[in-house]
């Protein structure tokens, strides 16, 4: 066979299909495990997606990568690159290492599952090398990560950060284990790579690739684009699979399936890359604000899908979903920057007088609502008051995000009321909801998410002691040296200096 031409053998080695006859297929394929939705065997057999790659393709690719990317990782240690860089940049990076390292290397399990239960063997051999690249990307991003540790010790919580009750890894988990751990292998490929990947970060690592350039990160930038060209392959899954649903009289299913974790995936998104856009990313380096990434790559590419696929918009597309785009990651990051102490980055507050003007121009009433809080802000700052920029307590949290609350008083953006959160008896416990489309996902599927404590559950529960702030923060495993400052010590809010005359 190595002699023969590739075209005349990839079709027959990947799509090696058969009916299984000395066990009924449900043991081969449990529902649990795989899904399949009553659909025919043989109409699962259709699965086809564009990328066509063998293993020894796959494993001379993947070398290439690893080889380039190692090596601009060791020129770069070996240089003062990463203390040259500003600081609300840094912010953003150490973020996104402690949420993304390891769910990325969980992700390999979600992968490794349809690489099992997938119901073609098509399917089978595209998500055995999405397996390998999770399991890569998991291990590039701790690396990485570790080569920072002699310059910024909060590097470690790219390893650190899933393994505590910090609020935000609880929220990363809670989204991660119900879309990979906890799924079977049709709903992962709608959720995982269609939903998610497809949707959301596959782009999101193209921009946070070129931002990182613009912003002299030559490391990150190298690292993100190593991974985003895995990420455009084997996302491919989720439209296969799709097609083969809608086409068999699933298309309910699906909806429901995309309409759950598209939200629950914009919610996470919006919290980490919004802010990162919009506030951590210097002035200068910034090509597209938040918004104007959403409604040209996420909003625009998934109303294409859905209308290619036959599908519609999620039901809260209009309602709750443009609605929250104009608010909602402006409201995450001054919650963010509040209760700073509970994060493993400095926050970078991002609204000195030029960051202003720039919001207000990409935010029409950006000053009129949240600027006039941050007027507040930073009247404490300039008289030392720091301790009225910090927190007293702990936020509520929502039951579904596991992110706190930031509903916005009827004043923000002038446009929307003060809506009182969304509650739920269910099984004698009152559940708490930051939105209708988090309330309605725990409807749908009660029994999948009932029982699980947010953090606000168990400090009322007695298990945070002291029931303080400091308590708080030590069952977060957040020690004083970790808790985030101001990344700047307050720049942003200090009056401008004048410059001095010449002699």
């Amino acid at each position: 066979m190595p002699k023969l031409p590739r075209s005349e053998w990839y079709d027959l080695t990947r799509d090696m299909n058969w009916n299984v006859t000395y066990v009924e297929e449900s043991q081969v394929w449990p529902d649990d495990l795989s899904h399949g939705l009553g659909i025919p065997a043989e109409a699962w057999w259709t699965w086809d997606e564009p990328y066509k790659v063998t293993y020894p393709e796959y494993v001379h690719n993947q070398t290439g990568k690893d080889e380039s990317v190692y090596a601009v990782n060791r020129v770069v240690g070996r240089s003062k690159m990463f203390d040259s860089l500003d600081p609300g940049w840094k912010a953003a990076i150490l973020a996104h290492y402690g949420a993304i390292a390891l769910p990325e290397y969980v992700a390999g399990i979600g992968e490794a599952r349809m690489a099992r239960f997938g119901r073609a063997a098509a399917w089978r051999n595209m998500a055995t090398y999405g397996t390998l690249d999770e399991t890569r990307h998991g291990q590039i991003h701790t690396f990485f990560a570790y080569g920072l540790l002699d310059r910024e010790p909060r590097a470690d919580w790219a390893h650190k950060a899933m393994h505590t009750n910090e609020w935000g890894a609880i929220a990363a988990r809670h989204l991660f284990d119900d879309m990979f751990t906890a799924n079977d292998a049709v709903s992962m490929a709608l959720q995982l790579t269609f939903t998610f990947e497809t949707g959301f970060t596959n782009l999101q690592f193209l921009g946070m690739a070129a931002d990182a350039m613009k912003v002299g990160d030559l490391d990150f930038s190298s690292l993100i684009s190593s991974i985003q060209t895995d990420e455009a392959r084997h996302s491919q899954q989720g439209e296969a699979t799709m097609k083969i649903l809608v086409a068999n009289g699933k298309k309910e299913e699906a909806q429901q399936l995309v309409d759950h974790m598209f939200w629950r995936s914009w919610k996470i998104f919006g919290l980490l890359t919004g802010f990162s856009m919009d506030y951590y990313t210097p002035l200068e380096n910034r090509s597209h604000s938040f918004g104007e990434f959403m409604n040209e790559f996420i909003i625009k590419q998934f109303i294409d899908q859905f209308r290619d696929l036959g599908l519609e918009r999620p039901w809260y597309w209009e309602s709750h979903f443009l609605k929250e785009l104009e608010w909602y990651h402006h409201a995450t990051h001054m919650g963010v920057y509040f209760w700073r102490p509970t994060v493993w980055w400095n926050p970078d507050a991002g609204v000195s007088p030029d960051e202003r003007d720039w919001l207000e121009m990409k935010y029409p009433g950006w000053n009129d609502s949240f600027g006039k809080i941050w007027d507040v802000i930073g009247d404490n700052a300039r008289v030392g008051r720091i301790a009225d920029t910090l927190p007293e307590t702990l936020p509520m949290v929502c039951n579904m995000c596991q992110i706190p609350l930031c509903n916005p008083a009827g004043f923000l953006m002038g446009k929307l009321p003060s809506p009182e959160p969304f509650m739920l008896i269910h099984g004698g416990r009152k559940y708490t909801f930051c939105s209708e489309p988090c309330k309605w996902i725990f409807e749908q599927q009660p029994a999948r998410f009932q029982g699980h404590l947010s953090l606000i559950d168990r400090f009322l529960a007695g298990m945070i002691q002291p029931p303080d702030l400091a308590g708080g923060l030590a069952y977060m495993s957040i020690s004083p040296e970790e808790m985030g400052q101001d990344a700047t010590n307050f720049a942003w809010a200090m009056p401008p200096v004048a410059p001095a005359k010449a002699s």
